[in-house]
């Protein structure tokens, strides 16, 4: 394997991830680096984009990612513990298990543990202190990647403040949750920083049989800093640093219910399971810095260093569910803890490093009767995943969990898996006329994996199992014409891509697609609407296996997929109608339609042309309105509704049965405010509101529910 290095010349050339701003902007939160700008940039963008912001959040004070991001068109969430934790996102059809097919950043950098050698998102940024959420798709994901098959999202953490302020939070509801949050920051004109505090903890909704409930703890902790050289000088410079800890301990579980006992109590869990525990801590260092070196050239420069360690003690009884779930009694008698059993519950233990360096240039330039707005750069990244998982063996003796021994892991459960991998990107905006504007894109990725297996706990005996090479050039076209100040149109092409993983053979392809989508957009004041279709032509489709995301009996490696086209149709609209005496009433709605299949039968004959996509809605809804007095008070209502799901690819051959579905739902959330005063505002919050309850997943190991209905009180103090 190639060790981490840098070359001079990918020091000069620059990478990654800045958007192209104005030059007067470019000293504007520079430690929160933004790959949307702001709302009105969405216009100017050649794909599909949306913005979360900090009003839009404030609004539900939600804690949980899905529920931030589910109004966005195109994007689909599969829940797993009721709280977000490590959430299932997918965008425009790419697989959702674990969020490994879609680019994760904050504040502009990889957050996934270990992005290109064990893409499985098993970390995911406290959702409860991010500032806003931007969520990309089309021809712009390629100045990100590596994923660029569906989009980005980016979470964009608490900025600094301009002047001295801050903020506390907090919150007390149902099942014992309770939140903290708090932030202070101060700014000079050449210096500034930021002290800030998220604690979450909840007893659980989810009882477990002669044991307690599935309790969670989560801290985290974010310090900021900057540097910022005087507005006049000949330089203009700025440069962030930020760091981050945080940890956690929850009571969760891959263990579900059969449908039986889930009809009679979707929060039951069977003892079995009382053990399983997921512990995880997680630490960031990123610098940032940034110089004008003139109104239209400047340079900013990322390093980045990500460390997640981590270990779910947790069971794995699947065949126990099933076996219930088809009649058998033994198997039901060992879940209610009625027979004696013999199990091992696994440390599923790995740590996990990523580090990189990326530098980007934004250059404003004409040539001729032509503009540009040019962002060209390099990325040096290296990330590794370390397991070593032992497995303590127990025997179930009349409903109580006994230690019996403790077995050393298999060398699939000892195994170093590392990644390096060398992108660039060039993205040129050129104004070809008043009401024209051409982006083209070039992404080039090139990415080599290892992994090397151990045959004893001391690993004096290992042998390397996989390695891999790829590398790939992703171009792309947009184009936006603007009718006039209120309709544009726009049409985009560009290759996806998604790195194949450290399970990789030699000689595996990566996933590639060709992704096209076309569209309208209308903004006119407070009213906005947009439709958009889109096309995925997959050439190879792949997978990464693991426990979550099983690949049929397989557990690690990855599997080509082969052909797939996927289309859909995204639809979104916005206003906000001011009614008498300052009152207003604001209205959001979203749609997504999606409709995906194999197209080529796979070599192995397991998939068929026709097959459906696993998991993937074929409706996706999502509705927010709200009243505001325009003084002390408001109160908005959401509600959102998905489609049942297929949980394997064989729904579209007929002889299925519930086993194989998901369970469509409406749930409705609820959320008031007053204002005390200017300083101070107290809410109560109520989360599906109806108590509406289904099997939303059924992986790894039976059916789950999302959450109940659960009231918070909340009050913020901003100071």
């Amino acid at each position: 394997m190639k060790r981490f290095s840098l070359s001079p010349l990918a020091i000069a050339l620059a990478a990654a991830v800045v958007t192209p701003a104005l030059a007067q902007e470019r000293d504007t939160r520079l430690e929160t680096v933004s790959v949307i700008g702001d709302a009105d940039s969405i216009t100017k963008l050649p794909g599909s984009a949306h913005l979360v912001d900090a009003e839009e959040l404030a609004k539900f004070e939600f804690v949980d990612i899905n529920r931030m991001i589910r109004s966005v068109p195109g994007v689909y969430i599969k829940e797993e513990d009721g709280y977000g934790l490590r959430p299932n996102i997918g965008i425009r059809g790419a697989s959702g298990g674990r969020s490994e097919k879609i680019s994760l950043m904050e504040d502009g950098v990889l957050v996934a543990p270990a992005p290109y050698s064990a893409p499985e998102a098993y970390y995911f940024p406290t959702a409860g202190r991010l500032d806003s959420i931007e969520v990309l798709k089309g021809p712009g994901t390629l100045k990100y990647g590596p994923f660029t098959v569906g989009g980005a999202v980016n979470m964009l953490s608490t900025p600094i403040p301009e002047a001295t302020a801050g903020a506390v939070q907090l919150e007390a509801g149902q099942f014992g949750e309770t939140r903290l949050h708090g932030n202070y920051g101060v700014s000079t004109d050449n210096t500034g920083w930021l002290l800030e505090t998220h604690q979450q903890y909840a007893d659980g909704f989810r009882d477990i049989d002669r044991a307690d409930s599935a309790d969670i703890a989560k801290e985290d902790y974010l310090l900021k800093g900057r540097l910022r050289s005087d507005a006049n000088a000949t330089y203009r410079q700025q440069l962030d640093i930020k760091l981050q800890y945080s940890e956690e301990e929850s009571g969760m579980s891959y263990l579900g219910l059969t449908d039986a006992d889930f009809d009679k109590d979707p929060n039951r869990r069977y003892g079995i399971s009382a053990l399983d525990e997921m512990q995880n801590r997680h630490s960031t260092v990123q610098l940032n810095h940034t110089i004008q070196l003139s109104d239209a050239f400047a340079i900013n420069t990322q390093a980045y260093y990500n460390k997640f360690k981590r270990d779910w003690f947790k069971v794995g009884l699947g065949s126990l569910i099933d076996a219930a779930n088809a009649g058998d009694a033994d198997a039901q008698a060992v879940l209610d803890g009625d027979m004696d059993y013999d199990f091992g519950i696994k440390h599923n233990n790995r740590k996990y490093e990523a580090r990189g360096l990326q530098v980007s240039a934004d250059w404003q330039f004409q040539t001729g009767a032509l503009s540009h707005d040019l962002s060209f750069g390099v990325r040096r990244h290296s990330d590794e995943v370390d397991r070593y998982q032992p497995t303590e063996n127990y025997r179930q003796i009349n409903g109580e969990l006994v230690f019996q021994d403790i077995s050393l892991p298999s060398s699939s459960n000892n195994r170093f898996e590392e990644a390096d991998a060398t992108s660039f990107f060039a993205y040129d905006e050129i104004q070809l006329a008043e009401k024209l504007t051409l982006t083209a894109a070039l992404r080039y990725e090139d990415v080599e994996t290892e992994q090397k297996r151990y045959d004893d706990a001391e690993r004096t005996v290992g042998n390397i199992t996989a390695s891999n090479q790829v590398d790939e050039w992703l171009p792309g076209l947009g184009l936006v014409y603007d009718v006039n100040e209120q309709w544009s149109l726009l049409a985009g092409v560009h290759r996806g891509f998604a790195p194949p993983g450290a399970g990789a053979k030699d000689g595996q392809g990566p996933e590639l697609s060709t992704n096209y989508e076309w569209g309208a957009r209308y903004y006119s004041g407070n009213l906005s609407a947009e439709v958009i279709a889109f096309f995925s032509d997959y050439e190879n489709a792949i997978q990464n296996c693991s426990v979550a995301v099983p690949c049929g009996d397989l557990e690690s490696g990855t599997v080509q997929l082969g052909e797939a086209e996927i289309k859909g149709l995204e639809a979104a609209f916005g206003n906000e109608w001011v009614l008498t005496n300052g009152w207003t009433l604001p209205l959001r709605a979203s749609y997504t339609y999606t409709d995906a299949e194999i197209t080529k039968d796979s070599d192995d004959g397991d998939l068929l042309a026709g097959d459906n996509l696993e998991y993937l809605p074929e409706n996706v809804f999502a509705l927010s309105a709200g009243l505001d007095s325009g003084a002390a008070w408001r109160v908005n209502l959401t509600a959102a509704y998905q489609d049942e799901m297929c949980v394997n690819s064989e729904c579209n051959r007929g002889n299925t049965d519930r086993f194989d579905y998901t369970e469509s739902l409406w749930v409705l959330d609820a959320a008031a405010h007053y204002d005390f005063s200017e300083d101070l505002s107290g809410y109560l919050k109520v989360d599906n509101l109806f108590d509406e309850q289904a099997i939303v997943n059924r992986g790894p190991d039976g059916a789950r529910a999302n959450r109940p209905r659960t009231a918070t009180l909340g009050m913020k103090f901003v100071f």
